[in-house]
């Protein structure tokens, strides 16, 4: 467990009153300064219980947490002080406009200078002059990730936090987060958009019924991800080498055809060099196709 760690968890459980099985059961983890951690499940894994139970909104049944060293229940209001918080289904105050909700976000939480919320409200290019109840989903949240930024917390603690937005809008939210990172704070996201994840995420963690199943860096999914190549020889193709070392091949022709390889290229490239190879294309990594499978594999050895 990292010792520098701003969001840790350690054997953190909850049972809700009255169930047989676990929300959550047993998690570990640890989120350093300055990392995006992509919290990763299908919907009822129990992401939502895990930041429910990090924001002491439920108590734990067993086991620990702190975010930047402090206990989560014994100093969660403190905490709240040090913590940015996006909901996943954002329950605002409609009859509100959009700057009364925001100076009322404010007077909670003050913000370190007004030029920042300000250019908050620019980028996202927020109406704060309507109720926010006459808004579109997207619109709303765009209110929802400013007051979540704008005090510049220490910990950023996100559920699906691009919903509703346009793509315009989510480019400038993933500026916001590497702005984020880059200062030093520490980004707990959860989300089922592995799009989203791929886009901002420095490592990931799978849960699947209360139980985190496996954690991975993107750069290890990609180097373990299966490369696709179309290649097309001068003379017939090494079809039997290339058995050897491909997980799938798919022939056009006699010199013309398309492979997978996983993990190291090595093997392959030195097939190569032993014939004439006259083009060589390689398809882009469908890194949400590596991620369900290796989803599937961390579910398959745990159960």
């Amino acid at each position: 467990m990292a010792a520098d760690a701003q969001i840790k968890l350690q054997k953190l459980s909850k049972r809700y009153s009255g169930a047989k099985e676990y929300s959550l059961q047993g998690v570990s983890l640890a989120v350093r300064a300055g990392e995006v951690y992509g919290f990763l499940g299908a919907n009822g894994a129990g992401k939502s219980t895990a930041i429910r139970t990090l924001l002491n909104f439920i108590q734990p049944t067993s086991g620990t947490a702190t975010i930047c060293g402090f206990d989560i229940v014994r100093d969660s209001v403190m905490l709240k002080r040090r913590i940015g918080y996006l909901a996943g289904e954002t329950a605002l105050h409609d009859t509100m406009t959009g700057k009364q909700f925001l100076d009322y976000m404010a007077s909670l939480q003050p913000p370190k200078t007004k030029s920042y919320v300000n250019m908050l409200i620019h980028r996202f290019q927020a109406d704060t002059s309507k109720p926010l109840g006459e808004l579109s989903k997207g619109n709303r949240q765009k209110f929802a990730l400013i007051q979540a930024f704008m005090h510049e917390p220490d910990v950023l603690i996100l559920d699906e936090p691009t919903s509703g937005l346009d793509p315009l809008m989510q480019e400038e939210f993933f500026t916001l987060i590497n702005e984020s990172r880059q200062r030093g704070a520490c980004v707990f996201v959860s989300s089922h958009n592995f799009a989203e994840v791929q886009r901002m995420c420095d490592r990931v963690g799978f849960i699947r019924g209360g139980k985190l199943v496996a954690e991975q860096t993107l750069s290890e999914l990609v180097d373990k991800a299966a490369h696709t190549f179309t290649l097309t020889f001068r003379g017939k193709a090494p079809l039997g080498e290339l058995r050897k070392i491909a997980t799938d091949i798919s022939s056009h022709n006699e010199n013309h055809l398309t492979l997978s390889v996983e993990g190291e290229l090595t093997p392959l490239f030195a097939v190569l060099a032993r014939h004439h190879v006259t083009r060589l294309e390689q398809q882009e990594v469908n890194l949400e196709q590596e991620f369900m499978r290796f989803y599937a594999s961390a579910e398959a050895a745990h159960e």
